[in-house]
């Protein structure tokens, strides 16, 4: 099938997903029918363009890629917002791709909900809309007859939510444990080489893993959000951010290190849930001393993994990258090629 797409936020992750389109052009052609067209771009800091008949991508990527803005693009139509690039433009689907306040979900909510109700498709890498309102989004999707797919919003190009719904079909997931943020992985994996907690955040942020103001990785809050969208997503249990008890890792010292090490031991950040027999969740984000045969020991780096526990084949682990340009892009395109393969069996 053909897909026409309009990106609402043309960052990083865009720009990936761009790239991979791009390239891998007949591939997804030959191997899925899959084809697309950039219609439109709508960026509150790179600004606009609308062109029914499809943007040439190759000239975009050149332009915001040395700075300049989208209205130097020599064709097209310039100056949509983003609300009108979703509702007035010929665009079938909705890149939704903006910085997001997780707190409040905003903008992401609005133009995710301003899509469906118009009848358009939706894949987006926001965790915002999920923690906060993914019922409610995926029923107005259900209502209007269109996908909503976000993927990227747990593990970014990792596929644990499709793994869930998909793969793993037929099992009761109990319960799943995991390193959910590359960024305390990279800290306590530097710390047990040696580093102090200060010098381990200090490289993070040198290799772009850490932002300036750490909080929401440190302490445990980017690690929530994804404990409560596996468990409303995949657990099917409702939570919210206050259900889950929270502890980052900034108290563990050079000693808690050498003793987990003296213990066979190793500390990671774990995000947690589990379904007890009263069908009552316990969920959390922690850091926890494991054992090193415990397949989550060995996920060193910024690399992030997840165990779910199945009825029918026990734990199941998957491990990947949880970050990056190129992954978190890879994850649109997930979304884009299972809403391919639906629409094809219809």
């Amino acid at each position: 099938m053909h897909f026409k797409l309009a990106f609402i936020g043309y960052g990083t992750v865009g720009q990936g997903l761009t790239e991979i389109l791009l390239e891998k052009k007949d591939f997804l052609k030959k191997r899925y029918n899959f084809s697309a067209s950039i219609v439109a771009i709508s960026d509150l800091m790179k600004g606009s363009v609308y062109d029914e008949k499809g943007l040439d991508m190759d000239k975009i990527l050149d332009l915001v890629k040395s700075g300049k803005k989208l209205d130097e693009y020599p064709d097209g139509i310039k100056g949509y917002d983003s609300l009108k690039a979703i509702k007035d433009t010929c665009a079938d689907t909705i890149i939704e791709v903006t910085y997001t306040d997780v707190k409040t979900g905003e903008p992401a909510i609005t133009h995710i909900k301003t899509a469906l109700k118009a009848g358009k498709n939706v894949v987006s890498t926001n965790k915002g809309p999920v923690v906060k309102q993914v019922i409610n989004l995926l029923n107005l999707a259900k209502e209007n007859n269109v996908h909503y797919g976000f993927e990227g919003v747990v593990l970014a190009g990792t596929p644990v939510i499709n793994l869930a719904e998909y793969t793993l079909a037929g099992n009761q997931i109990k319960g799943f444990k995991g390193i959910l943020n590359g960024t305390t992985n990279y800290i306590l994996t530097r710390m047990e080489e040696g580093m102090t907690y200060d010098d381990a955040l200090a490289k993070a942020q040198e290799f772009g893993y850490a932002e300036a103001d750490p909080t929401g990785d440190v302490e445990g809050l980017d690690a929530l959000g994804k404990v409560v969208i596996l468990t409303n997503v995949v657990l099917d249990k409702k939570i919210k951010w206050q259900d889950v008890e929270r502890k980052g890792i900034t108290k563990i010292s050079a000693k808690d290190i050498d003793d987990a090490k003296q213990q066979g031991m190793r500390w990671k950040l774990i995000g947690s849930a589990e379904i007890d027999k009263n069908g009552n969740v316990k969920a959390s984000v922690k850091p926890i001393k494991i054992s090193l045969n415990d397949p989550l020991a060995g996920i060193n780096e910024a690399t992030n993994a997840l165990t779910f526990y199945t009825d029918e084949l026990g734990p199941v682990t998957i491990v990947g990258p949880g970050a990056g340009k190129r992954e978190t892009g890879f994850s649109l395109l997930i979304d884009l090629l299972n809403m391919n393969r639906k629409l094809s069996c219809k």
